[in-house]
């Protein structure tokens, strides 16, 4: 007999044993109805003919010793009828509970009999490699995944993730965790995983100073108030940490504030020439980078902020899939010096602030700087687009243009009307 034909066999039987236990309970209550209503019958009989006895005898038709002799015959005929009669056992719920339990275990056992458990086994295996592989990777045992267990990345992310809810209270687990995000490109995950080990373990520099770096890059090379801290922190224990000069560069400049950005530029320096050894590669990555906040810090000078602030009665119209258009062109017509396009989730409480620099231009020979160096006038103005068309079109929210001031570095102006 084939596995397949036992297997289907015992699945046969367990659905007879099933249909046993659920149909029993109906028969044997109908079957009792029946012997009680041939037992009431017979008795019914038996009270009949005796009462005609009695009234035989008492006419005088038959004698006494005649009617005790019908009456003990009747007696015994009662009985016997209630020995064959007598009415069948329910079954009692204990019992029903003691056939079904068995039925789960003879699955099991049919299963493991029978079944073809190769898959199952290697399913198992195959996810203990991949915890051990998690657990070497955030333990510092490897720093790079074998290539089989790259080839399910959401298995290994899993089971990392796993791993470090085992060991919620290792701090570098976490960070090991967050630096595997890091390179995933995750950063908000990165960034959730090294604040959990940060706060596990604040006073680990490694761990503080790798918080306060994915922190700049969660934070668009903005650092928080903790991040901050922790950087100033580092700087006070030692003045010459590279580390947390580096990241001051990088707030500095995010924040436009270029001049101490090229100052913390020249102490990073210094600390790298003071040092033995060659570091030319260095050097020069700090010059090009230094060149480069120059340029930044010329462009600021030339550039225009325009503060856009959109009419209250038009907010409602404006919708997250909207486009800000923000631009600047001789009144007299042409195309414009510089158009910047915005996305309109920018907008804080009915404002939102516009850089315009030459980095804006549409044309290589015609940027703001020109424009604004030259005797021609200019004009500032904004639209809100729905279809996100450079032109204007029936719908759109605008502003009337705002002439610029040859001097003015900034300008305010206001979308308070509808396209028609």
């Amino acid at each position: 007999m084939s596995s397949a034909v036992l297997f289907f066999t015992l699945v046969l039987l367990m659905c007879l044993l099933v249909a046993t236990v659920v149909v029993m309970p109906w028969l044997y209550p109908a079957k009792s109805n029946r012997d009680n209503k041939l037992l009431a019958v017979n008795v019914a009989t038996f009270k009949q003919r005796l009462a005609e006895l009695q009234a035989d005898k008492d006419t005088g038709e038959i004698s006494i010793e005649h009617y005790q002799q019908q009456k003990l015959e009747l007696q015994r005929q009662l009985l016997q009828a209630e020995q064959s009669e007598q009415p069948a056992r329910p079954v009692r719920l204990a019992n029903r509970i003691f056939i079904l339990s068995w039925i789960p275990l003879l699955t099991f056992l049919a299963y493991f009999l029978l079944a073809d458990r190769t898959p199952v086994l290697q399913l198992w295996q195959a996810q203990d490699r991949v915890a051990n592989v998690a657990d070497d990777l955030l333990t510092g045992k490897i720093d790079v995944p074998p290539t089989w267990a790259t080839q399910d990345s959401i298995g290994l992310i899993s089971a990392m993730q796993t791993n470090v809810y085992r060991h919620a209270y290792d701090a570098n687990r976490w960070m090991r965790l967050s630096e595997l995000f890091l390179s995933l490109e995750a950063i908000e995950s990165a960034m959730q995983a090294m604040a959990r080990a940060y706060r596990l373990e604040p006073d680990n520099d490694d761990i503080a100073m790798t918080y306060a770096q994915i922190s700049f890059l969660a934070n668009g090379a903005r650092p928080m108030a903790d991040a901050r801290r922790i950087i100033e922190n580092f700087l006070q224990k030692d003045a010459n940490h590279e580390g947390a000069m580096m990241l001051m560069i990088m707030s500095e400049t995010r924040e436009g504030n270029h001049a101490q950005a090229l100052g913390w530029i020249d102490k990073l320096s210094d600390s790298i020439s003071n040092k033995s050894g060659d570091h030319s590669q260095a050097l020069d990555s700090l010059q090009k980078l230094r060149d480069d906040i120059k340029h930044r810090q010329q462009k600021a000078t030339q550039a225009l902020k325009v503060t856009v602030s959109i009419n209250t009665s038009l907010l409602p119209l404006i919708k997250e899939s909207d486009g800000l258009f923000v631009s600047v062109q001789e009144v007299a017509g042409g195309p414009p010096y510089a158009v910047k396009k915005l996305p309109v989730t920018g907008i804080n409480n009915g404002i939102i602030e516009v850089e315009l620099t030459d980095d804006d231009a549409m044309l290589p020979d015609r940027q703001l700087s020109m424009g604004r160096g030259g005797n021609a006038k200019l004009s500032v103005k904004a639209r809100i687009s729905a279809s996100g068309n450079a032109n204007s079109q029936s719908g759109d929210l605008t502003s009337n243009p705002v002439i610029l001031n040859k001097d003015s570095q900034s300008v305010n102006i206001e979308i308070n009307q509808q396209v028609p």
